[in-house]
């Protein structure tokens, strides 16, 4: 096991009605910018309750609504003047990950006098930032409890990820029945996303993380047991909670610690949603089995093995080439059971930019599970389509 930091700072409010400790705003001022995105938690009485707690706490709040899906770094830096002219104590983020990941960069440029792309390109140049308290809706990145952001300039194609202590939130308000009005494919996206997060950590290089493995089949298992109950019930009280809970476990660090390994799929996902704004979970659903099939081999035929019979449940009796295989396909199937889309072309993805997006990412895949070059990758969006 490698050796590690622990550290997670977000003091994590759970359960029914804990939108009351949004009243903790206060401790830090009496001003907050309250960032969310289309509009949605105005409809379903959420803006309602949080816009409440904050009055009665002598809190008062400046509005940036219409956060995109895929966060602009035009909205970052138009929230950062907004909290730099009305002198905010604290930025609120209601919504889900775009939403949270918009307002830490917003919190972060506050506090920055240059351009807020530099802290994108550069998370270490983040030497300040306002206190940040969210408000989940969705459960799906995990942002409410973790230290990255991943914002857009769609101008340049550009999908990046960036990361600071300084932007793990000061707390998040977790309340399940928040959930319950989340659309069908919303939720299956989500819970794409959550399980892609733990697919992650989970195929890594380090072989005696016995823990951590152990962990990761737990929330991978969660998710298959109560993605399609939440899509098919969506007020139901525990799928909801068990989804929003694994949400925050799958990247909040306690998974990786000791067994961290760089990133693979995400990467190659951001490059699909620079160039064509897609659904992060649509192309994540789309990209993981690909990549499994892929990178499967005789170095890592043990690693899927034990996904398939701990995760999947397949008869450990049979061979283990077959058993690795029918775990990427239970996994596929999984994904079009939650009715996800199976291929690039079924999100109007061809093959006109594949070979710009492999060329971005040429040179990052050197220390992965298994590395990959900027040919190799192309040759996953290839059959992906």
């Amino acid at each position: 096991m490698q050796n590690f930091n622990y550290s997670i700072p977000t003091k994590i409010y759970f359960g029914k009605g804990q939108i009351k400790k949004l009243a903790n705003v206060s401790r830090y001022g009496n001003k907050a910018l309250l960032v969310y995105g289309g509009g949605s938690i105005k409809g379903n009485g959420i803006y309602d309750k949080a816009a409440a707690v904050l009055r009665e706490s002598g809190v008062s709040f400046f509005e940036l609504s219409g956060v995109d899906p895929n966060p602009r770094i035009e909205t970052v830096a138009l929230g950062a003047a907004l909290c730099r002219e009305k002198e905010i104590d604290a930025v609120i983020a209601i919504g889900g990950g775009s939403t949270i990941d918009c307002a830490k960069m917003i919190a972060a440029a506050a506090k920055y006098e240059g351009e807020p792309w530099d802290l994108v390109l550069d998370g270490g140049k983040i030497k300040e930032a306002l206190p940040i308290v969210c408000v989940l809706t969705l459960a799906a990145t995990g942002s409410e409890m973790d230290g990255f952001a991943v914002i857009s300039d769609m101008d340049k194609n550009d999908k990046l990820d960036t990361a600071s202590e300084l932007i793990k939130p000061a707390f998040s308000i977790l309340d399940p029945k928040f959930t319950y009005s989340v659309s069908k494919k919303q939720t299956a996206a989500g819970t794409a996303d959550i399980m892609s997060h733990v697919f992650e950590v989970y195929f890594t290089r380090e072989k005696d993380a016995y823990l951590q493995a152990r962990m990761c089949e737990a929330v991978l298992k969660t998710c298959i047991k109560y993605g399609p109950v939440a899509m098919e019930q969506p007020d139901d009280y525990e799928a909801r909670a068990n989804l929003m809970w694994a949400s925050s476990l799958a990247i909040n660090g306690l998974l990786s610690y000791g067994s961290d390994v760089p990133w693979c799929v995400h990467p190659m996902e951001h490059e699909l949603s620079a160039f064509y704004d897609i659904t992060h979970g649509d192309g994540l659903a789309i990209l993981t089995p690909v990549w499994m099939e892929y990178v499967l081999s005789e170095d890592t035929l043990d690693k899927f093995v034990e996904f398939g019979v701990n995760v999947w449940g397949i008869d450990r009796e049979k061979e283990p080439m077959e058993i690795a295989k029918m775990a990427i396909d239970r996994t596929r199937t999984f994904f079009d059971q939650l009715g996800l889309p199976k291929t690039l072309a079924d999100v109007g993805i061809d093959d006109k930019n594949l070979a710009k997006m492999a060329e971005k990412l040429d040179g990052l895949f050197t220390d992965t599970y298994v590395p990959l070059t900027g040919s190799q990758i192309l040759e996953i969006y290839r059959r992906a389509l």
